[in-house]
């Protein structure tokens, strides 16, 4: 694991009405609720058709070590995620890649997405990586400001490129 370095709980008893946020590592066991996280991502996307995998699949990856997770657990639900891996970058070299990062539109405007967002950047530079990259849609103007806030550059000169198999 790539973060086995890293205090695996963050507990802020009362944070905000919750008797007890817990920011940690993510645990196979908590892979049907990130799924589950991810659908409600693609549905805010307008992109539900175009969620293929299941739940077998991304217990077989994580098996693998495919990919790591951060979870924000409240009152033993789990309320958010970002799901991460290494990448390269030639230019820079070790990255982070951070696939998907959401919190459950019920507890958005917390300081949930915050926390997580941090312990990714924390495990981030703990693997010694050079920098982390990720996507955002050119219309979620709420995840702009937030990764702005964050000192993100955002380069709107680049395209995304897809093959499908």
């Amino acid at each position: 694991m790539l973060s086995s370095s890293i205090t695996p709980l963050q507990k802020n008893p009362d944070f905000r009405g919750m008797k007890d946020l817990i920011i940690r590592q993510g645990r196979k066991d908590d892979l049907p609720e990130v799924l589950k996280l991810v659908h409600i991502l693609a549905e805010f996307e307008e992109a539900s058709d175009q969620v293929r995998t299941d739940i077998a699949h991304y217990q077989e990856q994580y098996d693998a070590g495919l990919f790591e997770i951060i979870v924000a657990e409240a009152d033993d639900q789990i309320i958010g995620m970002a799901l991460y891996y290494p990448s390269f970058s030639t230019w820079k070299g070790k990255m982070m890649y951070l696939e998907d990062f959401v919190v459950n539109p019920e507890f958005r405007s917390l300081g949930v997405g915050q926390l997580i967002f941090d312990r990714f950047l924390e495990v981030s530079k703990k693997a010694s990586c050079k920098l982390v990259k990720w996507q955002v849609l050119d219309w979620n103007e709420g995840a702009i400001k937030f990764y702005k806030r964050n000192q993100a550059k955002i380069q709107a000169d680049w395209h995304n490129c897809l093959i499908y198999f």
